[in-house]
């Protein structure tokens, strides 16, 4: 009866856990490195406090955060905001830290391209923002929502990727 091995399953079940820990764990380790950065004291920071307040909650170690706002090679992180278009039309705005410019772009085109985006100019997506919020929210099919939301999982599962802004209409989680 293979398959059935109670702790093989809890083994995949706690790696696949971990591996989505990690990946979180990572990206908030970016964000507290970049805010930082500006300005090292909290108290002074209200980004920094805020994104220190989320680490805390999601039970990113004390020694992890204080090791991310002495980091020094926070000056070769970038901040970016990609913008794209997926299925359906439906716009995408999608928030970037990383240390390689163009290694992160071309690995974002590659996800886009592999589930019907593309990456878009410079403006072409962020007039239908208003900072965070979609001016213009465009319903979409069941299938294509679908499609979205895979599209949406596959640049949040990327190390550099920070946060992907929809103005899809149905809920995509």
């Amino acid at each position: 009866m293979s398959g059935h091995n109670k702790w093989t399953q809890i083994k995949h079940q706690k790696g696949a856990a971990d591996k989505k820990r990690g990946l979180l764990f990572s990206k908030i380790i970016k964000a507290i490195s970049v805010a930082a950065r500006e300005e090292p004291n909290p108290e002074f920071n209200p980004r920094l406090r805020t994104l220190i307040a989320k680490a805390r909650a999601e039970a990113v170690p004390n020694d992890t955060i204080e090791r991310a706002l002495k980091k020094q090679d926070a000056e070769n992180l970038e901040e970016l905001t990609l913008e794209a278009y997926g299925a359906a039309g439906i716009a995408f705005l999608i928030s970037i830290i990383t240390d390689n410019r163009n290694r992160t772009i071309s690995e974002i085109k590659h996800v886009l391209g592999e589930h019907e985006g593309k990456l878009a100019g410079e403006g072409s997506v962020r007039w239908a923002f208003d900072g965070d919020t979609p001016k213009f929210p465009q319903a979409v099919s069941e299938n294509d929502a679908e499609k979205i939301t895979t599209l949406k999982d596959a640049l949040e599962s990327h190390d550099d990727v920070q946060v992907v802004i929809t103005n899809a209409l149905t809920p995509i989680p």
